[in-house]
C-alpha cells in the first residue's frame, strides 16, 4: 500500500509541476501554489525529485523563498501582473464575445491581481 501512496504523490507531483510551468505562459494558472504543491508532494515521496526541484535553477530559490516566508521577487509580480492583464484584455477585447464572461474574466484578473500584491515581496540584499 505504501508504494501506491508513494506513486500518487509522484504522479500528483509531477502533474502539479507540469501545469505549474504552463501557470507561466497561462495567468489563470497559479504557478506558486502549484510548484509549491509539487514540492510538497515529492517531498512525502521521493527525496530525489524535492532535491531536484529545491535545486532547479529556474524554480528552486523560489519555491525555498516563499516557503520561508520570505516573499516573492518584485520582478516576478510585475511580470505576472502585467501578463495576467495582458492576456485577459486580449482576450476580453477579442476572443470573447459574451458580455458576462467578460465580466467574469475581469473579476477572475482582479482578484489573482490582489493575490499576487498582497503576497510579502522579497527583499533583495544589496551589497
Amino acid at each position: 500500500m505504501k508504494s501506491i501512496k508513494k506513486l500518487f504523490l509522484i504522479v500528483a507531483g509531477s502533474l502539479s509541476l507540469g501545469l505549474g510551468v504552463l501557470g507561466i505562459f497561462l495567468p489563470l494558472l497559479p504557478t506558486t501554489p502549484l510548484l509549491l504543491l509539487a514540492a510538497a508532494c515529492y517531498i512525502r515521496s521521493s527525496n530525489r525529485l524535492y532535491h531536484w526541484l529545491i535545486t532547479n535553477k529556474r524554480f528552486g530559490l523560489y519555491i525555498l523563498n516563499y516557503r520561508d516566508g520570505n516573499g516573492i521577487p518584485l520582478k516576478a509580480k510585475v511580470i505576472g501582473v502585467t501578463l495576467l492583464w495582458v492576456s485577459m484584455l486580449f482576450t476580453v477585447i477579442f476572443v470573447v464575445p459574451l458580455v458576462i464572461i467578460k465580466i467574469l474574466l475581469l473579476l477572475i484578473a482582479s482578484y489573482f491581481t490582489w493575490f499576487i500584491i498582497k503576497q510579502k515581496t522579497l527583499q533583495q540584499n544589496v551589497n
